[in-house]
């Protein structure tokens, strides 16, 4: 049961690293209480589509809004204190600082606020019982909180990041990038099954990945990218894999 729209995009354009035009002149809107997936072929634009609705990097042109809040070109730390929660692409170089123990990637995205530090000096105590309730809450295998990120496997390192963007008690809006490349069965259930629950605690959902099964499964609508627009809208109730594979390729417009 779809509310209010929460992530409003128009009209988006964002360069690459070459400065070319990765998304050009994208639309869509995402209501709170479902999941809306993105398909499509792996550089078709996604991913500076995500970082400049994240704040990662600015757009050259157009509006994002969030709850009705201009983002466009802000800052990420201004971005996430809007409610949005972000499980990025690459977990290793955008989601963990993997030499911090997991307590400290737990609180990574607000170590500098209370009950975590006080006048720039950080409360060990709160930041180590706050990752213990958060490694159990979301099954993370880890013998303690003190482990360092890069001793754990890839699925357990995927949920230290889960943990952290969907533990919040404040996520509005949730973006979720490839959010089970590489992980085992029981991983990635796991963590679809944290994807659906959030939507259904009534936040928006955006998940991008270029595993259609995955996408198909979860989204209640499916839009699909195709050289930097999305070039259809589709139900996934209603498609076959085989006619959405057709949008992805650009075979079918």
């Amino acid at each position: 049961r779809p509310g209010e729209p929460v992530l409003e995009v128009a009209d988006l354009v964002v360069l690459d690293e070459r400065e070319h035009p990765a998304v050009n002149g994208v639309s869509f809107q995402v209501h709170a209480g479902e999941i809306v997936g993105i398909a499509g072929v792996q550089g078709n634009g996604q991913t500076e589509l995500v970082r400049a609705i994240t704040g990662m990097r600015a757009p050259v042109a157009g509006s994002v809004k969030v709850a009705g809040d201009e983002v466009a070109g802000a800052k990420p730390r201004r971005v996430h204190k809007l409610g949005v929660a972000h499980v990025p692409e690459d977990r290793l170089r955008h989601g963990l600082v993997t030499q911090f123990t997991v307590a400290e990637n737990i609180v990574l995205d607000c170590y500098f606020a209370r009950p975590y530090s006080r006048a720039g000096v950080m409360d060990w105590g709160k930041t180590r019982e706050e990752a213990r309730r958060l490694v159990e809450q979301f099954d993370v295998r880890t013998p303690s909180v003190e482990v360092k990120a890069g001793n754990l496997s890839g699925g357990n390192q995927q949920k230290v990041i889960v943990a952290r963007e969907f533990g919040r008690p404040d996520v509005a809006l949730a973006i979720a990038s490839q959010p089970t490349r590489g992980l085992d069965v029981g991983s990635i259930e796991y963590i679809h099954s944290q994807i659906v629950a959030l939507r259904d605690r009534g936040a928006a959902i955006l998940i991008v990945s270029s595993e259609l099964d995955e996408v198909m499964a979860l989204s209640d609508r499916l839009l699909v990218m195709y050289r930097g627009k999305v070039v259809t809208e589709l139900d996934p109730t209603k498609v076959t894999p085989a006619e959405v594979g057709l949008y992805m390729a650009g075979a079918k417009q």
